[in-house]
């Protein structure tokens, strides 16, 4: 299927492999990370597109394959920071010629996106439904949720949190999504997410599990996408 947006979902050229020297105070692991970022062809094209996070391409790529970004389209992005999906979601509603609009909510202040509005905010708090719908002028269109809790080194309850965030999501997504609407939300291989997926199978009337190219191979997230909300 052919990309949208400026440049594609895929990093363009070919880039030389960067060494990392060792250097006093750098641990085996920091060193390990430093050479990953400067060889990963999503970041370098992340720079040079002007997006916040190598994270944009997956959103692309989801998009691409199953669109649920169409021009117009009403859009919340939780969990924004730093902003990378956001940026990826002004583009494809066309937000910046108001064509569409996009509302970002995160705890963390997150720096001004062109075409979409990011508030700091908890969407956990009782008033976040009716506040993020009276911004966006009706009910979404689309829910996007990349969140993902901070690592514990153990995996099991790595799973659990990420799985708790992405139920949350989707508590949230039937509030404030129209009928026809949809929900993307990342989750981790570990068993739990089935049972999220059978709630989906209740709201929406298509749902797919993926993985994108844009996601490390080595990396045990996934993503949910629910298509057709039933309202």
């Amino acid at each position: 299927m052919a990309s949208q947006g400026k440049g594609g979902s895929r990093p363009t050229g070919r880039r030389a492999t960067v060494r990392v020297r060792t250097a006093r105070g750098r641990t085996v692991s920091s060193q390990r990370w430093l050479q990953r970022q400067l060889n990963d062809p999503y970041v370098a094209e992340a720079k040079k597109r002007g997006y916040r996070s190598r994270a944009a391409f997956k959103l692309l790529q989801l998009d691409d394959q199953f669109r649920f970004l169409r021009p117009g389209a009403r859009v919340v992005d939780l969990g924004a920071a730093p902003g990378g999906w956001t940026q990826v979601a002004v583009e494809r509603v066309q937000a910046a010629r108001g064509h569409g609009v996009v509302i970002g909510i995160d705890l963390t202040p997150v720096e001004a996106v062109a075409g979409a509005t990011v508030v700091a905010k908890d969407f956990y708090d009782e008033d976040a439904p009716a506040m993020l719908t009276d911004l966006l002028g009706g009910a979404a269109d689309v829910v996007l949720s990349d969140m993902a809790a901070a690592a514990t080194g153990d995996p099991q309850v790595d799973h659990l949190r990420i799985m708790a965030l992405a139920e949350a999501a989707h508590d949230f997504a039937r509030q404030v999504l129209k009928p026809g609407g949809a929900f993307v939300a990342k989750v981790l291989r570990g068993g739990t997410e089935r049972t999220l997926l059978e709630q989906l199978k209740r709201d929406f009337a298509k749902v797919r599990h993926v993985k994108p190219d844009a996601s490390r191979a080595d990396s045990a997230e996934m993503y949910v996408v629910g298509t057709g909300f039933r309202g």
